[in-house]
């Protein structure tokens, strides 16, 4: 069965990423459009620089075109936010991206959006997979002559609008006063032009790595983390740069490397841009978090007489209760977050861009601030473990944490046990750790923090010990 997880539909590529599969997608699509009455706008389709993606994106344009759809293609690969954005400003009911984000080269995969650009919901996706179920004799217009009819159109502003918006919201004058030196790793994805647009506007010195279209993403998995990006640590370092940008194959999640070299990860980025916005552009509410994330978020939203709110794992739970609360910006430990007023999705591109802000305005490199911020607010360490298993071990597990809620002995005081997502267990010092399923992947995440990393990954070891995996 083709299933949604959080992320969307993701496969193998000739295992169940098919022409046969993807189009019986288009076809569920459709068929979910024509029951809500939604056929009456264009549909975006954008792909990323993975094997197949561009054709994918044509083999939907095939089907939805067929069923009388107008749909917007891109001419080039590009990132989510912008079809994320674009869906939001053109008030679209729908729109797609083919990609598997930062999967392994060998996936692939379709991204569904609804209403203001945002992630499909449970219910939609539920519904979505009975329809593609029910698909049979799928129907379909070759491409050229859907271009010929008029419904395969090429809209030239898309890329335009997105990057002006982001400029809108920005101080290029702080960022061309200081002129930082960025290289920028876009790990051969798709998020390269945009962010390279904006940079060059703010008068940066902008250098490139790994922006050739390389299906195999250099033999590396395609996720900006501290495993990935040594070849930009080297370079940053090596050749004097005052910041290393990477995002990962869609665009959407972003990596920082300092000028020393430093791997700055999600959960302080989230962290420096909250403090940013709130104290420095005074953009005052509240933040959101997924319950995997950082609990220094809500120690410094304390300190600011603000909430922290946290949500299920999944970035539509972030954007909602982000839309909910009106908070500053939301986000997630893997490397995800959204800020106030742009799209309802991850957007690395206008996170970059704000980071790059910051470092000009504060004349500091992200070493100091987090230093100055851990002075202030004492020091969060996260550590986790991806844990594989069997099919069958599956049942077990969730048997052991979810039916009997069985609790491991971490010989410290627990403060409350969460079943919301998984299984999180949150002690009297502030520190926590979750495990859950993946939902895009056949992995038991394991995720801590505590007060050091030794201890956030004493909390996994006496984890994994107790599930006996």
């Amino acid at each position: 069965m083709i299933k949604f997880g959080t992320g969307g539909w993701r496969a193998l590529i000739g295992d169940d990423f098919t022409r046969e599969n993807i189009m019986k997608v288009a076809a569920g699509v459709y068929r979910l459009m024509a029951e809500n009455n939604k056929t009456d706008k264009p549909v975006i389709i954008g792909y990323d620089r993975r094997f197949l993606s561009p054709d994918a994106a044509k083999w939907i344009a095939e089907v939805l075109c067929a069923n009388g759809v107008t749909v917007w293609m891109m001419k080039r690969s590009c990132p989510t936010p912008l079809v994320m954005y674009n869906a939001k400003a053109q008030s679209l009911h729908y729109s797609l991206e083919v990609t598997a984000s930062h999967n392994p080269a060998a996936y692939n995969g379709i991204k569904l959006f609804v209403e203001d650009g945002r992630d499909a919901p449970l219910e939609v996706t539920e519904r979505l997979e009975e329809l593609i179920a029910e698909a049979k004799d799928v129907t379909y217009m070759p491409f050229e002559e859907a271009e010929k009819a008029g419904l395969v159109q090429y809209p030239k502003d898309l890329f335009n609008n997105f990057i002006d918006s982001i400029i809108s919201r920005l101080d290029m004058s702080v960022i061309r006063e200081k002129a930082p030196r960025v290289l920028f790793n876009p790990m051969h994805g798709s998020g390269t032009y945009p962010l390279m647009v904006i940079l060059y506007t703010a008068r940066c010195t902008v250098d490139l790595m790994n922006a050739n279209k390389d299906a195999h993403f250099g033999g590396s998995m395609p996720a900006p983390d501290r495993h990935t990006l040594g070849d930009l640590v080297n370079r940053v370092v090596g050749e004097d740069y005052d910041l290393g940008i990477a995002v990962d194959g869609d665009g959407d999640r972003l990596g920082i490397i300092d000028n020393n070299g430093n791997y700055i990860d999600a959960n302080q980025i989230l962290v420096m841009l909250y403090y940013y916005l709130h104290e420095h552009r005074g953009w005052k509410g509240p933040v959101v978090r997924n319950l995997a994330t950082t609990h220094m978020l809500d120690v410094v939203a304390h300190s600011f007489g603000e909430e922290c709110y946290e949500v299920p794992v999944g970035f539509k739970w972030v954007s909602s209760k982000l839309d909910e609360t009106d908070a500053v910006l939301g986000g997630e430990s893997s490397g995800g977050l959204t800020v106030r007023g742009h799209i309802y999705g991850k957007d690395s591109i206008y996170a970059a861009s704000l980071f790059v802000e910051m470092i000009a305005a504060l004349g500091k490199s992200p070493s100091q601030i987090w230093a100055e911020l851990t002075a202030k607010y004492g020091k969060f360490e996260m550590a986790e473990s991806n844990l594989r298993f069997r099919p069958e071990e599956k049942t077990r597990i969730n048997d052991l944490l979810m039916v009997q809620k069985k609790v491991p002995d971490f010989g410290k005081k627990i403060a409350k046990l969460s079943y919301e997502d998984g299984f999180k267990v949150y002690f009297e010092d502030n520190s926590f750790v979750i495990c859950r399923f993946s939902g895009t992947e056949p992995l038991l995440r394991v995720f801590a923090e505590s007060t050091d990393a030794a201890k956030a990954r004493e909390l996994i070891d006496c984890m994994k010990k107790f599930i006996n995996i």
